[in-house]
């Protein structure tokens, strides 16, 4: 009875120093993955990082476009009423010239 109970325990401690074993290795796959998650993680946060800067650069560009399409917009409506300015000239000049060839 002794030797069978000593049996016993000699093959539950081995089972149990097996279920350690293998909990340890799953320790440590766990270990790597989370490890690796980390790596990831943090690689993602520098892609973040560099997106957001790339967004605030195509925000500045965006606005310095606005900008220099306002000017232009000025600039062209500057020019339409220089346009009609001289075409008013040309027709008051023509309206004048038909005047005198009628005198």
């Amino acid at each position: 009875e002794v030797r069978e109970l000593a049996q016993r325990s000699a093959t539950a401690a081995k089972e149990i120093k097996n279920l350690i074993n293998a909990s340890g290795k799953q320790v440590e796959n766990g270990v790597g993955l989370v490890t690796r998650a980390g790596s990831a993680l943090q690689e993602i946060a520098e892609q973040v990082r560099d997106i957001n800067t790339n967004v605030a650069a195509i925000v500045d560009a965006a606005r310095e476009q606005s900008t220099a399409l306002a000017e232009i917009n000025q600039a062209v409506n500057s020019v339409d009423q220089a346009t009609q300015q001289n075409a008013a000239m040309v027709e008051e000049q023509t309206a004048a010239s038909h005047s005198l060839a009628r005198e």
